[in-house]
């Protein structure tokens, strides 16, 4: 095999800090920002990064980090909705209602949550492509609109509590994965990633492309498996891997991959980067808007079923309060730009443990409400200065 089709560890260096100096940082200010949090929070609290915490920690950022990923798919198009708090609660409301007062079976009720939000983004999709409306305007009508609309389906009774002993519940809170069988979802995992790479590597050498030495797949692999390797260690240590914060990187996973590996995915990042350019391309620009909004408010509806189950109950204040801007903060701060086109459905994955942490950080130090809503907003603002100072620099490298 010609050794000029291949690069090795220099190479890999090399790219690495052209992608840096010219403004493409990927997830690496995020990472930073994770790592100071917790070092932070571990002096001030030396319960922080307790096992028993960080499973706290997991479950805490099912809900938010669900929805987050709904806010991501619509960011890529450049786009925003600002009504994902109010979808998740009407959602919540409906399972309340349904399953609780009329006694419908669970699989039926979920499917009706579900749908009730794939039809939400529908009408978003809709009004947004007929009419012209914008994106924040439509869904800023949105977030009132379905906010009524939850309260009118709780009815005089404002809250219902959820069986503890219904399956969504256990679900939520008492379900978390064996030891033995976390073990074989890491080994699963790492295996899937090291085909993926080889079946890259091979695909490309046989097409004449550069393509990664073993010596780079092996230390990727190897650097995956330290990761998940210790995290499910330590994890184990107390009440092991949740099954709902499994089920969310889950989600994040396929989504990554439809993103990156469909003709749908490639769609939405070119619609982001540039509408006229897509629509020259022949992409079907209106079914892909149609598509992501619908797309965000499932993922919205999925995540107030999680924070229901979490809570065990469904209230007026389900959806409430700052569950919008965490999910959007999450997105942003997870390296989401704000100007389309620039994304992945990690994003959700890093951002919600950013927010999270702040929140569960600042709780374990009795610290008031406020601080948090000061701390993340001013995260959130870096972010975004980062988000826009990286734009520049792409853009005067012509990367952009």
């Amino acid at each position: 095999m010609d050794d000029d089709l291949r690069y090795g560890f220099r190479s890999s260096v090399r790219s690495f800090v052209e992608r840096v100096r010219t403004g493409d940082l990927g997830s690496l200010p995020v990472v930073a920002g994770l790592v100071i949090i917790w070092i932070v929070f571990q002096l001030l609290n030396p319960n922080f990064l307790s096992s028993r915490n960080l499973v706290n920690l997991t479950m805490q950022s099912a809900a938010v980090g669900t929805i987050a990923i709904g806010i991501v798919l619509v960011l890529l198009i450049g786009e925003i909705d600002l009504s994902v708090g109010s979808v998740s609660g009407l959602s919540a409301a409906i399972l309340a209602v349904l399953f609780v007062q009329h006694g419908w079976p669970l699989g039926i009720v979920l499917l009706v949550s579900l749908a009730a939000g794939a039809a939400v983004g529908l009408v978003y999709g809709l009004l947004y492509t007929r009419f012209g409306v914008p994106s924040f305007v439509i869904t800023l009508a949105g977030l009132l609109g379905f906010l009524g609309l939850q309260l009118w389906v709780l009815g005089r009774a404002g809250s219902i509590n959820i069986p503890d002993t219904s399956w969504i519940v256990q679900f939520g809170t008492q379900m978390f994965l064996p030891v033995w069988l976390s073990w074989v979802v890491v080994v699963a995992v790492v295996g899937v990633y090291a085909w993926q790479l080889i079946s890259e590597s091979r695909r490309r050498t046989e097409a004449g492309l550069a393509a990664m030495s073993r010596g780079v797949i092996a230390v990727r692999v190897g650097g995956l498996t330290l990761v998940l390797g210790a995290a499910t260690f330590y994890l184990n240590l107390s009440r092991g891997v949740g099954v709902m914060f499994l089920f969310f990187l889950a989600l994040v996973t396929v989504m990554h991959f439809v993103l990156t590996r469909t003709r749908w995915g490639r769609a939405v990042f070119a619609v982001g980067g540039s509408v006229e350019a897509a629509r020259r391309a022949g992409i079907r620009v209106n079914r892909i808007y149609i598509s992501v909004f619908m797309l965000c408010s499932v993922f919205a509806a999925t995540g107030g079923i999680l924070a229901a189950a979490r809570l065990s109950a469904a209230n007026q204040s389900s959806g409430g309060a700052d569950t919008n801007l965490n999910a959007i903060a999450a997105a942003v701060i997870g390296g989401t730009s704000l100007f389309g086109g620039r994304g992945s459905a990690f994003s959700a994955l890093l951002g919600v443990l950013v927010v999270m942490s702040i929140f569960n950080g600042l709780a374990i130090l009795n610290l008031d409400s406020s601080i948090r809503f000061m701390i993340t907003g001013a995260v959130l603002v870096l972010a975004v200065i980062i988000d826009s100072l990286s734009r520049r620099s792409r853009a005067a490298a012509g990367r952009a």
